[in-house]
């Protein structure tokens, strides 16, 4: 079967397996023979790097998700979350939240952040010196973001060990294809999550003398912008948004990372001889394997892309695992490259919902893996990885490693 023939029977809203583990290849296929591939539901899957990107800078594309939300979900808990959350809101509420959120992330803050983390890294890494083999998800890229963004959130050390759980199910009720029992641990993870979060909300106002943790939290607490308050249920949808973009996207880049080095040994080989590579190592990563693969939008207006009017309405799958491996934009892109330059990729979107946390995950990552390589340059990969089986996200539940 022709390439061609194989990207004509694409329908996103009804993938398999094979496509979740390996979509390189598809991407490829659609970007040649079909980028502006239509699904049977009348959707489009882009493929192609100058049309994702015309999709996330244009002002009439919409991220709001309440109609095709509702549809999905239902009047549930997952439906509140979604649609109340920073992601899929437009301004004037998608302004609010942002600049509330965006006093915790000021390259003063950042700065301050960065011994932390250090800190936070060298105790993951003494930890593991003793063993001979280990999981690299649970026991290092998950530890250190779930720690971080506990920290900024000020979530007590007992529930911290549950939130990569919370995140997998709200965010695993994302992809086109989901089983009615995936979505009631989604719910339930909503309900269990937000629980937790309004009783640390409730202490945190009581509190006369605030602790050093918890800044973010506070400031949408207390903040306001021209007057307007966050209320209890934005408040708290927000916080469990903050902690599933700031923890698992995070996990997956320094898991995806790894995982790329392994299927590129001359390149490990390069880093651990140059360590000053590790920066634009991570934009490698960050490239090659996006921790976000599929986003979206919808036109609120007629928009051309391509040559092609779209009318208003038209929802829109952005695939980023195609964009960022588009021979367009960048040179032998199905090859990897520590030294890439310019690597203008777009793992973490573009627009006014370009990701806030960027900077703090170049941060952890830039640090998490040039001292995971330094102190253990004999790392390798053990056994299989066991990807986490989504659709919009990539990355791995487990990754055993000898050092």
């Amino acid at each position: 079967m022709t390439n061609f023939s194989i990207s004509s029977t694409f329908d996103f809203n009804s993938i398999g397996q094979d496509f979740i583990e390996h979509p390189f290849p598809m991407c490829q296929a659609l970007r040649e023979y079909s980028p502006m591939h239509r699904n049977a539901d009348g959707s489009l899957f882009l493929t192609r790097y100058a049309d994702v990107l015309q999709v996330y800078r244009d002002p009439l594309m919409s991220s709001d998700k309440k109609i095709t939300f509702e549809k999905k979900f239902g009047k549930t808990p997952l439906y509140e979350h979604h649609t109340t959350s920073l992601v899929f809101n437009d301004p004037p509420y998608h302004t609010v939240v942002r600049k509330l959120l965006s006093a915790g992330f000021t390259p003063r803050k950042l700065a301050a952040m960065e011994p932390l983390i250090v800190k936070i890294v060298n105790g993951l890494l003494d930890r593991l010196e003793d063993l001979s083999e280990f999981d690299l998800v649970e026991e290092y890229a998950m530890a250190l973001p779930t720690e971080i963004i506990s920290f900024m959130l000020g979530v007590p050390v007992d529930y911290r060990h549950k939130l990569r759980k919370y995140s997998l199910n709200i965010l695993g009720a994302l992809d086109p294809v989901v089983s009615q029992e995936r979505l009631d641990e989604g719910n339930a993870s909503v309900e269990e999550f937000g629980e937790v979060l309004s009783e640390i909300i409730d202490q945190r106002r009581s509190e006369k003398n605030p602790k050093s943790d918890g800044e973010i939290l506070m400031s949408l607490i207390l903040g306001d912008v021209n007057g307007r308050r966050l209320t209890n249920m934005e408040l708290v949808q927000n916080c469990i948004f903050l902690l599933n973009a700031g923890h698992e996207t995070t996990t997956s880049m320094v898991a995806n990372s790894m995982h790329m080095f392994f299927s590129a040994p001359d390149q490990l080989k390069l880093l651990k001889e140059d360590p000053d590579l590790i920066t634009t190592a991570i934009e490698e990563g960050l490239r090659y394997e996006s921790p976000l693969q599929v986003g979206n939008r919808v036109t609120t207006g007629e928009v051309e892309i391509a040559g092609q009017l779209l009318p208003i309405g038209t929802y829109i799958h952005t695939s980023i695992a195609g964009a960022n491996r588009d021979p367009a934009e960048f040179y032998k892109p199905e090859e990897v490259d520590i030294t890439r330059k310019p690597n203008r990729h777009i793992a973490f979107a573009m627009g006014h919902h370009v990701c806030l946390g960027a900077t703090l995950a170049r941060m952890e990552g830039r640090i998490a893996i040039g001292e995971l390589v330094k102190r253990f340059p004999e790392i390798k990969q053990s056994g299989l990885a066991i990807s986490m089986g989504l659709a919009r996200f990539r990355g791995f539940n487990k990754m055993p490693v000898k050092i």
